[in-house]
């Protein structure tokens, strides 16, 4: 069964796995600004993410960030010179962001609003036009209905703006490798090839998601919004949950990091890689 098909067939079992999700990034909020939410494999994802909106989201502009965790983008586009309205499904994430960001000296500039990327209608309702949105590291994995999202995120993006997403792709050969044949796991191994809803262990949690290629990520998008680039993100190097591995042998990782740069865009490999990045434009005549 789809994970949309799911939501609407039983709205009540939707909002029991969006509250399992939401209670399972709560319980990791305190650390997630260390190395499970921001080690050395995460911020060189991270790195190549800015890269694309600095080169594509408007100086000045306003933006909407979906599922901001403890804020890190946040924060670098509203240094950038950004206003940025951070949106999360977990209140303890959202309570990181808005410390953090007093931190840095930018809380005038982020706005931390308790919405889920499932939802954005309260954002439509405040009559919000954003010039670009994105989302890091998944959390738009945890949508039910991609296509519902989709269609609010078109309402929400000014014409010619920008969607800039990070999401956890189908196949992921370091993670076939690690569960597969060195903790001979099976089931585990392939976990991403699931059709719909998958329930992932998050601290002794779950987290409901789904995994995509890219171009069947991208299908509900495409009456609103044209395809500008896709490309593989840890496709090379570990993902980020075996940064001990990294860590044990950096100099070799950082070489086949620069195979990541270089090659994760070439057709068959950009899909793959623990993430993808995929860029899309709103089209100028869609409202």
């Amino acid at each position: 069964m789809e994970l949309s098909d799911t939501r609407l067939a039983d709205p009540m079992l939707a909002e029991s796995r969006l509250t399992d999700t939401q209670r399972a990034f709560d319980s990791v909020a305190a650390t997630y600004d260390g190395p499970r939410g921001n080690n050395a494999l995460v911020q060189r994802m991270r790195d190549l993410v800015w890269q694309q909106m600095a080169h594509r989201f408007p100086a000045g502009g306003h933006m909407l960030d979906l599922g901001c965790g403890t804020g890190h983008d946040a924060i670098h586009l509203a240094q950038a010179g950004c206003t940025v309205t951070a949106t999360d499904w977990s209140p303890a994430m959202l309570e990181r962001t808005r410390e953090r960001s007093a931190e840095h000296g930018v809380a005038a500039s982020v706005n931390a609003r308790l919405v889920g990327a499932h939802d954005l209608q309260p954002l439509i309702a405040d009559n919000l036009r954003f010039d670009g949105i994105y989302s890091n590291f998944g959390a738009l994995n945890c949508v039910p209905d991609l296509a519902q999202m989709a269609a609010q995120c078109a309402q929400l993006l000014r014409p010619g703006g920008t969607m800039i997403f990070t999401v956890i792709g189908r196949i992921c050969p370091w993670e076939l490798a690690h569960y597969g044949l060195v903790k001979r796991n099976l089931k585990r191994a392939r976990v991403r090839f699931e059709a719909g809803i998958t329930p992932v262990n998050l601290n002794k949690h779950t987290i409901w998601t789904r995994y995509y290629w890219p171009r069947e990520f991208y299908r509900p998008f495409a009456p609103y919004v044209a395809l500008t680039h896709y490309r593989a993100l840890s496709l090379f190097v570990p993902p980020p949950y075996l940064t001990g591995l990294y860590d044990s042998a950096r100099p070799v990782f950082e070489a086949l990091a620069q195979l990541d740069e270089r090659l994760g865009g070439w057709p068959l490999l950009r899909d793959m890689g623990d993430h993808f990045l995929i860029i899309l434009t709103k089209k100028a005549d869609s409202r």
